[in-house]
């Protein structure tokens, strides 16, 4: 069986993010996404709601997992026999950084970094930008699924 995953943080998750899984899930038997636990940052949602907006968002994949992880990505990776890695590269800056990671991965455990260029749509898309521009009124409902949208806006209107 062939396993990949897609690590983020998916604060929230948008458009982006599932190009990049919907993608992966066309190339890989099951696909991990996994939402990454970072107690020194306070995210907007927490773990479970992003698990829950992102099994929302990849329901109709059917070959799709969401979980948590903490720690190396590398450990996740041995704990489930998933030889491959999966990241959407928006530009070359981008770049620099995941191909560190890459190497970095690849010597600890030689689990492979595949890289997905995004579309140009979504090569500006991430989710410090979205909730920025929401946080200062501006429409982001094309960016994100429905269901994460209306929870963005319900939570910074909470704020």
């Amino acid at each position: 069986m062939r396993r990949a995953v897609c690590p983020g943080s998916f604060d929230p998750i948008h458009n982006g993010h599932l190009d990049v899984i919907g993608r992966a899930s066309r190339l890989y038997d099951v696909v991990h996404v996994a939402v990454m636990i970072n107690r020194s940052k306070q995210g907007l949602f927490t773990v479970e709601e992003r698990i829950e907006m992102i099994r929302e968002a990849t329901a109709d994949y059917g070959n799709v997992e969401v979980e948590s992880f903490h720690g190396l990505l590398v450990d996740f990776c041995k704990e489930r026999d998933i030889p491959a890695i999966v990241k959407g590269l928006r530009a070359v800056s981008d770049f620099d950084y995941e191909l560190q990671m890459a190497q970095m991965n690849m010597g600890l455990s030689g689990v492979e970094t595949l890289f997905v260029p995004t579309i140009p749509t979504y090569s500006f898309l991430s989710s410090s930008l979205v909730k920025e521009v929401a946080a200062w009124g501006g429409d982001v409902a094309h960016l994100l699924p429905e269901h994460v949208h209306a929870a963005l806006i319900e939570r910074l209107r909470a704020k």
